[in-house]
C-alpha cells in the first residue's frame, strides 16, 4: 500500500500580523512548510500534495524545486474542505496521512509510528496528553478505540476532564476518506467543513479508529502567532543541541546557540555562547568556537579555533587554524594548515597556504598567498579597478610590511620583503627588498577646504 501525504497550508495566518504567508515564516532558518516537507520526504511518501491558498504564488515559488502536487483551496471553508481539494489526484489504494504546514516540529518517527500502527482499512488520529486541555477537542474512547472527538463547547463536565486531545493529524484509507469527505456537512456556527467529523463517520460505518499518542506537546504544537513561533524556535534548537550533546559536542550554555541548517561535528568540539550556524557547517575534531560567532556554509578543519565576534561564510580551513577575534572570511576563502587570520582581517576569494599569518587590520581579496608568508598590519590588496577584479600573488616566505598597498594585478616573489608604507604596482622578483614611497612634499599657503557658507 502506498502513502499519500496531504499537507494543509492554505491558512492566511492573520495573527502573525505579517505580509509573509504563515507557512513561509522562518523557523531555524527555514520556512515552516519546509520542515513539514522534510518530514514527508523521510517517510518516503509516493504522493505529496500541498493544499495552498493565501499567498499561493509566493508559497509555490519558495518550493519550486520540490516534487509535490499543488492544489489550490480558493475559499477557506475548513479542514475537511481543504483535504477534499487534494483527493482528485490521490490514489484510491493509498493510505492518506494528513499533516499541517504550521505544525513543523512533528518528527518522522512519530509519523511512521502513526502509519505503521494503523491496520489496513482502519483510521488513526494522533493525540497528546495535556495538563490543561482547555480549548481543545477531547478524545473520547471506549476501551482502546476512539469513538468521537468532542469540542470544548460541546463537552460535558466529565468530558472536559479528559486530558487527551486531538492534534488534527490522522491516517485514513484514501477510498474511504473520499466517501466520507463527500458526505461532510457544514451545519455549524462557522459554516465550515471539519475534518474531525470524519471520525464519527468512520465509527458509524464500523471502522476502528485508533488513537496514537505523541510523546510531547511541543512536537504537535501549531504555530499561529509570533510568540508561538519563538517558542517553537527554542524547542527546535533545544532538540538539535540535545542531539549534538549526545554525540559528545560540548556547549557552554545549550540555551544560547542557534542552528539554522545542518551542523556536523567531530569529536571534542566545544561551542561557546551566542554562536549561530547557518546552512551546511562542518566542524572537525577539536574545533573551538568562541562566543558571538556566525558560521555559514563552511568547513573548519580539526583543532581550528574561532575567536570571538568573527563572521565566516563560504570558507574552508585546514587543521589548527586560528581565526579572529573580529575576523571575516567571505565566500571563497580557503585556508590551509596552521594559518592565522587575526583581528579586523577580511579574506575574500583567496587561498592562504600553510603557516602563513595575516594578523591585523588587513584586506585580502582575489589573492593567492604562499607558505609561511607574513602579511603586516594595514595591508590592502587593491583588487578592484572600478570595473574588474584582479589577482595578487605572494610567494612562499615573503614578508609584507605594515601599511602596504598591493595594486593588482601584481606578484610578489618568494622570499621577498616589501617595506612598510609602500604602494606596489609592479611585480617584485624573488628574494628582493623593495619599498616604494613618494617623496615628502610641503605646499606653502595651502588651506583646508571648508563647507559652503561656513565662516
Amino acid at each position: 500500500m502506498g502513502l499519500s501525504t496531504i499537507i494543509l497550508a492554505a491558512g492566511q495566518g492573520t495573527r502573525m500580523r505579517s505580509d509573509l504567508p504563515k507557512v513561509l515564516q522562518p523557523l531555524a532558518g527555514r520556512p515552516l512548510l519546509g520542515h513539514v516537507l522534510d518530514c514527508a520526504a523521510v517517510l518516503g511518501a509516493d504522493d505529496v500534495c500541498v493544499v495552498y491558498g493565501h499567498g499561493g504564488e509566493a508559497v509555490r515559488g519558495e518550493f519550486a524545486g520540490h516534487e509535490v502536487r499543488w492544489t489550490l483551496q480558493a475559499e477557506q471553508l475548513g479542514t475537511g474542505h481543504a483535504v477534499q481539494q487534494a483527493m482528485p489526484g490521490t490514489p484510491d489504494d493509498n493510505q492518506v496521512l494528513v499533516l499541517f504546514g504550521d505544525v513543523p516540529l512533528l518528527t518522522p518517527g512519530t509519523c511512521r509510528r502513526l502509519v505503521e500502527e494503523t491496520p489496513a482499512g482502519d483510521v488513526a488520529v494522533l493525540t497528546v496528553d495535556l495538563d490543561d486541555p482547555t480549548g481543545y477537542g477531547r478524545i473520547i474512547r471506549e476501551g482502546t478505540s476512539v469513538m468521537r472527538i468532542v469540542e470544548e463547547k460541546d463537552a460535558s463536565t466529565d468530558e472536559k476532564a479528559v486530558r487527551e486531545i486531538n492534534t488534527g493529524v490522522l491516517v485514513c484509507p484514501a477510498k474511504k476518506l473520499r466517501a466520507w469527505l463527500d458526505d461532510l456537512g457544514n451545519d455549524n456556527a462557522q459554516g465550515e467543513y471539519y475534518l474531525t467529523d470524519v471520525i464519527a463517520m468512520a465509527v458509524a460505518d464500523g471502522v476502528t479508529v485508533h488513537g496514537v499518542k505523541a510523546d510531547t506537546w511541543t512536537e504537535v504544537m501549531g504555530i499561529n502567532d509570533k510568540k508561538q513561533l519563538a517558542e517553537a524556535e527554542r524547542a527546535l534548537q533545544s532538540r538539535r543541541v540535545d542531539e549534538l550533546m549526545q554525540q559528545g559536542v560540548g556547549f557552554a550554555d545549550p540555551a544560547r546557540v542557534d542552528i539554522r541548517g545542518t551542523l556536523t561535528c567531530g569529536r571534542d568540539v566545544f561551542i561557546d555562547v551566542n554562536a549561530v550556524f547557518e546552512g551546511d557547517v562542518e566542524l572537525g575534531d577539536g574545533v573551538t568556537i568562541e562566543s558571538n560567532n556566525l558560521v555559514r556554509n563552511s568547513k573548519l578543519g580539526a583543532q581550528t579555533v574561532v575567536h570571538s565576534n568573527s563572521h565566516i561564510e563560504g570558507a574552508t580551513t585546514g587543521t589548527a587554524c586560528e581565526i579572529g577575534p573580529f575576523a571575516r572570511l567571505r565566500p571563497g576563502a580557503e585556508l590551509a594548515d596552521n594559518v592565522k587570520v587575526g583581528n579586523f582581517v577580511e579574506v575574500k576569494k583567496s587561498t592562504i597556504a600553510d603557516g602563513s599569518k595575516v594578523n591585523h587590520l588587513t584586506y585580502i581579496g582575489d589573492s593567492e598567498i604562499g607558505k609561511d608568508v607574513n602579511v603586516g598590519a594595514g595591508t590592502i590588496t587593491c583588487n578592484y579597478d572600478g570595473a574588474n577584479k584582479h589577482k595578487t600573488t605572494i610567494g612562499d616566505g615573503a614578508f609584507i610590511g605594515s601599511g602596504v598597498e598591493l595594486v593588482a594585478p601584481v606578484s610578489i616573489g618568494p622570499g621577498s620583503t616589501v617595506g612598510a608604507g609602500s604602494t606596489i604596482s609592479k611585480d617584485v622578483d624573488d628574494h628582493q627588498l623593495v619599498f616604494e614611497r613618494g617623496r615628502r612634499k610641503t605646499v606653502p599657503g595651502w588651506t583646508r577646504p571648508q563647507k559652503k557658507g561656513a565662516k
